[in-house]
């Protein structure tokens, strides 16, 4: 046997000393209160239950009847100022509401019914004896269900406060110390054998007159019995003469009349004939429309039975047709569903597709940029050679135009000349069509366009002299005779000095 399996027998037989040593039933007529461990105690009321052994404690309280005498032990003044002493008896229990029982267990736990009346009776007493002080003598006798009334709710309100409950009291015996309620009885019973003997005169004198009374009447209804027997015979009489008269004249009459009743009667057939046949064709009339309604009913309720069917055919066919639209609903949910898991997983191929082909042109542009890296540096190189090349060019063509002086730069001067003036008329050449108007002083358009080329390559001579500080009108000049005669021209490379004579 394992150690877990001790301890759990020894914590099941713990468990079952704990129930049976602490196990408690409180009958219906008692309250068991279980405290110790809670702050408000537990109440048990025709009921079990379990109390724990050593930190638990049972405490009894009695709720069933209890019955206190109230007695008052000297004579109480009444409002009339007469010593009077009462004996009554009350029927109290303790509430069974939790309020009630908690305040009578402060006061009356573990007592007997005995004691807890002996308690109470002070409190009932003192009850009593206020009330006695406020009623009368006659008052306390004559309407006693009033005084215990009273006495029940002055005592209530102090009884409530010890979680009593008052269920009746009722007032056993008045007496007081001057014999004043039997001189009452007494005066009462004078009253009531003077009340009882003018009764008894007045009753012989009534049985007295009503007796003559009666003698009177019974001879005035005998005299007036007589006389009426008296005119009855005469009445029959004289009614048995006229009844045979109008018995005669009644035959004759009947003899007569037979006829003329055979006749009435013959025509109350007839009548009642043609009576019978019309309301024979009424009935049928009323029948054949009966008939016809019911038709008319028959005829309405299959039409009503054929509406009521094509409704329910039309509306399981519209339901049909909502199922099957939502049915196509879904499907065509489900297919964009699926769609857009397939552009989806498109998407992020082609996203992976892309961000493999940035890698692949990434790689690509790194290797080219490599390259033309290379290929810059080798150009670089290569221009700065051919720099050098031409700077060396350079500087020898200008030792050359040292060399050639003036004669040379107009050497070049004159061959440029045949461009210059195609580049100055290219924009004339893009002219496809041209008005040419009279200006009025004696000149022609054309003669106009014709002249503006020296002009304009004169402007480029100017412009190219300002730029550059060399004066090529000069230049072109230096071999005319007026330059030889006149002017002395030197041209050193970019400088030009002219000196006048």
């Amino acid at each position: 046997m394992t150690i877990s399996a001790i301890i759990l027998a020894a914590l099941i037989l713990l468990v079952v000393m704990v129930i049976a040593t602490g196990y408690v039933k409180a009958p219906p007529d008692r309250a068991y209160i279980i405290s110790g461990m809670r702050k408000t105690p537990r109440i048990l009321i025709g009921r079990a239950g379990v109390k724990i052994p050593f930190f638990e404690r049972v405490d009894k309280l009695y709720l069933g009847q209890m019955t206190v005498d109230i007695k008052t032990e000297q004579s109480v003044p009444t409002n009339d100022f007469i010593n009077v002493n009462v004996d009554a008896v009350a029927k109290v229990r303790i509430g069974t509401n939790p309020e009630s029982i908690q305040l009578a267990a402060k006061n009356f736990l573990n007592k007997d019914p005995q004691q807890i009346t002996e308690d109470l009776q002070d409190s009932l007493q003192g009850n009593m004896r206020e009330i006695i002080g406020t009623l009368a003598l006659k008052t306390i006798n004559t309407d006693r269900d009033s005084f215990s009334d009273q006495v029940m709710e002055k005592a209530s309100r102090d009884m409530s406060k010890l979680g009593i409950e008052i269920l009746s009291c009722n007032i056993q015996n008045v007496t007081d110390e001057n014999g004043l309620i039997n001189d009452l009885g007494m005066d009462n019973t004078a009253k009531i054998k003077k009340d009882a003997a003018i009764a008894k005169a007045q009753a012989d004198r009534d049985v007295a007159i009503a007796k003559a009374e009666a003698d009177k009447a019974a001879n005035d209804a005998r005299v007036l019995a007589q006389t009426e027997i008296a005119e009855k015979n005469n009445a029959l009489a004289i009614k048995q003469a006229e009844l045979k008269r109008e018995a005669d004249t009644a035959s004759a009459v009947a003899d007569a009349a037979y006829e003329i009743q055979q006749q009435e009667q013959q025509k109350s057939i007839q009548t009642a004939t043609v009576n019978a046949q019309i309301a024979k064709a009424e009935r049928e009339a009323e029948l054949k429309q009966k008939e016809v309604l019911v038709k008319q009913q028959e005829l309405a309720a299959e039409i009503e039975k054929k509406a009521d069917a094509e409704k329910y055919q039309a509306e399981k066919k519209a339901e049909a047709e909502l199922v099957q639209r939502q049915k196509k609903a879904e499907a065509a949910k489900y297919e964009q569903e699926r769609e857009a898991d397939a552009k989806k997983a498109q998407a992020e191929a082609q996203k992976y597709a892309a961000e493999q082909e940035a890698a692949g042109i990434k790689a690509k542009y790194d290797a080219e940029a490599a390259g033309i890296a290379a290929k810059g540096k080798a150009e670089a190189e290569a221009i700065k050679a051919k720099g050098i090349a031409e700077a060396e060019a350079m500087e020898k063509k200008a030792e050359a135009y040292k060399k050639y002086n003036g004669a040379a730069m107009a050497e070049m001067m004159i061959k440029i000349m045949p461009q210059m003036a195609a580049e100055i008329a290219k924009p004339l050449s893009q002219i496809d069509k041209i008005n040419i108007y009279g200006t009025g002083d004696g000149t022609n358009g054309a003669s106009q366009i014709s002249g503006n080329m020296p002009i304009v390559m004169k402007q480029v001579f100017d412009t190219m002299s300002e730029a550059t500080g060399v004066d090529f009108t000069e230049i072109m000049r230096a071999g005319t005779y007026d330059a030889k005669v006149n002017k002395n021209i030197n041209i050193t490379g970019a400088d030009v000095s002219v000196e006048t004579k």
